[in-house]
């Protein structure tokens, strides 16, 4: 308790800290040791991201900024970052375009507008995003306004700063009525950006269009003040408290634009193009904000359709948000999700989310033409994996085939949905892979709009996804049971590289018991080899290999093991899993097994549970189903 009230106490004085009275001559002083205070909307974003960072994996930007909550849309990203907001910074043309993000429900559009809201918020509280306006000002109107037309020009080359639009309608009442034209003695204040205190940050959603009316994008009259100023065109007997007003220097949000009534997005017109709008009996208001709204690929489509929009058209820039096609990227969306539901305290077994990511994933994919190359090679290379006979050069051809791969298929909210149901029809506070499949399963028969073709479709994703699974749960166990006969897979090693040493120095070796020198053993050798599809041709370069490997780990004193090598190591399990399958089989699917059975049984759970996340539950399920596999 009384440490909360400290924090709450520091919090007060942080955010008091913050603010800032001063007068215009004040803020000069401030803008000549800060010009970044006064730039435009655009820029100030643009800056609020590119200061974050980034990082290049395979030729595409990945921003910290985005990092925590959009997974799989780098490029979409990149194309936002340095397409549209690049230039915009800039000041070139697209910074007067409507932002339109076009894509399919639960994309990601949602996110990424509140991800730039809740950033501006942050961003305006730090030195180098903060932000200063006219005090009193209903649109918070940037100080240099004030500057007349006539020496802006000159007081660009004395500050180094650019000055962009006029006074509203309210602040050029008060600096004529108030301060006489002595600009130099109107109040500024620093403000802090808020999407709830309306301050920089905007959002119209739209409504019934019979009871919506236009005054939530322009504001409104007065009527309680008309009788004191006598007469509607007197902007004190006006409110500028329309969306449009209130995100001037900031943000504004339209969700569902296009599903918005035609009068709505007259507005819009003037504000793409020259950067002002009409509000009431007033000339044009200049507004310095991003215009950015969302909508999907049908409403779109609908929409460019109807030739009374091309000129609202001409004015924007869609930028499509495509479903994320990387099944590990999918995982981590699933893990956001669950992480902000009540499903955090349930175990969910490993690969249960890799089951569904792929699953999702196949739902969203075209089929290649490229020969050999099937639906699930597809998901393993965009994933990153390495595919025989493929390179990861390949994935760029293969999403030039289809550029519009992403825009539709299973959305990972029906994913979570399922995982929420296969929860509650478990007793055990633990779901395994099986339960996610079922449930995916079941739920297609309570889709409302699912088409029997389409169901279908969606069966054999999760029969692929299922074939998927088995081999990885038949490997999990391996490297298990391997893990348990640790002893056995180090003599198999140590055998291997006697036989090899040999037969690269091309000498003979002593056999330990009978003292006789023999051949090096090939059977032994080509035993392990062809477990990771090692040729004949190939045997003896990656035999030299690991002898290099062995001397170059001896030169440094190391210890030469056989987890030392990757494909050496996947060999030497592969073998002695291979060797020991029948004892596995009869092991995992016996169901009154002997003491030694138990004591192995126990012992790879043991490890399941230390080693590779799983609880006793599904570890116990996992070796259930394997024998099962291992027994058709």
């Amino acid at each position: 308790m009384d440490s909360f009230l400290r924090r709450l106490g520091e919090y007060r004085s942080s955010e008091k800290s913050l603010l800032w009275r001063g007068t215009f001559s004040d803020y000069l002083e401030i803008v000549r040791a800060n010009p970044a205070v006064c730039q435009l909307a655009h820029a100030r974003i643009y800056s609020m991201i590119r200061e974050e960072g980034y990082e290049e994996y395979d030729g595409v930007r990945r921003y910290s900024f985005f990092a925590r909550e959009l997974f799989g849309l780098d490029k979409t990203l990149e194309k936002l970052v340095e397409e549209y907001l690049h230039p915009a910074a800039r000041r070139l043309d697209v910074r007067k375009r409507i932002l339109l993000l076009m894509g399919p429900v639960s994309g990601g559009k949602s996110t990424l507008v509140n991800l730039l809201k809740r950033g501006l918020e942050r961003y305006s509280r730090t030195d180098r995003g903060a932000v200063y306006a006219i005090e009193g000002c209903p649109m918070h109107e940037e100080p240099l306004h004030l500057v007349p037309r006539e020496l802006r020009q000159e007081f660009g080359r004395e500050f180094g700063v650019y000055i962009e639009g006029e006074l509203c309608p309210v602040c050029r009442v008060m600096v004529d009525n108030v301060y006489g034209g002595r600009i130099e003695n109107v109040p500024v204040e620093r403000i802090l950006l808020s999407e709830e205190r309306r301050v920089g940050i905007g959002t119209f959603s739209p409504s019934d269009p019979k009871s919506q009316d236009i005054a939530e994008l322009t504001g409104s009259i007065d009527f309680s003040t008309i009788a004191e100023y006598g007469s509607e065109s007197d902007p004190r007997a006006y409110r500028f408290d329309g969306e449009l007003n209130i995100a001037n220097r900031g943000i504004m949000e339209f969700q569902e634009m296009l599903k918005c009534d035609e009068k709505f997005l007259w507005n819009l017109l003037s504000l793409s193009q020259e950067g002002n709008f009409k509000a009431g009996r007033f000339a044009l208001i200049y507004a310095d904000e991003m215009i950015v709204a969302h909508t999907n690929e049908t409403e779109y489509r609908n929409f460019i359709n109807n030739r009374k929009n091309e000129a609202l058209v001409s004015r924007m820039i869609v930028l499509k948000v495509p479903y994320n096609l990387r099944v590990s990227d999918e995982i981590r969306i699933y893990e956001k999700l669950i992480g902000q539901s009540e499903m955090r305290d349930v175990h969910i077994a490993p690969h249960a989310l890799r089951v569904a990511a792929v699953f999702s994933v196949l739902s969203r994919l075209k089929e290649s033409k490229k020969q050999g190359m099937d639906i699930i090679k597809k998901v393993k290379l965009y994933d990153g994996e390495d595919v025989e006979g493929f390179r990861k050069q390949d994935v760029h051809e293969l999403q030039m085939e289809h550029p519009e791969e992403g825009m539709a298929g299973v959305d990972p909210r029906y994913v979570v949905n399922r995982l929420c149901s296969a929860l509650i029809r478990t007793k055990a506070r633990c779901i395994n892979p099986l339960d996610v499949l079922r449930a995916l399963k079941d739920g297609l028969d309570q889709h409302p709009s699912i088409t029997s073709e389409e169901r279908e479709r969606m069966l054999n994703f999760i029969a692929i996804a299922r074939r998927e699974y088995d081999e990885m749960a038949k490997k999990e166990v391996q490297k298990a049971f391997v893990y348990s006969y640790e002893e056995s897979a180090k003599v198999l090693f140590e055998n291997y590289l006697d036989n090899v040493e040999a037969f690269v120095n091309g000498v003979k070796i002593r056999d330990p018991i009978t003292d006789e020198e023999l051949d090096p053993d090939e059977k032994l050798m080509r035993s392990i080899e062809e477990q990771i599809g090692i040729s004949e041709n190939a045997k003896r370069a990656f035999r030299e290999e690991i002898l290099i490997r062995l001397s170059s780990y001896a030169r440094q004193g190391r210890r030469f093991s056989y987890d030392s090598h990757e494909r050496l190591r996947e060999a030497i399990e592969k073998k002695l899993f291979a060797d020991l399958k029948d004892v596995v089989k009869i092991t995992t699917s016996t169901k009154t097994p002997d003491v030694r059975q138990l004591q192995r049984i126990n012992e790879v759970s043991a490890i399941l549970i230390k080693d590779y996340g799983y609880c006793p539950a599904c570890a116990n399920e996992l070796l259930r189903y394997v024998g099962s596999l291992l027994n058709r």
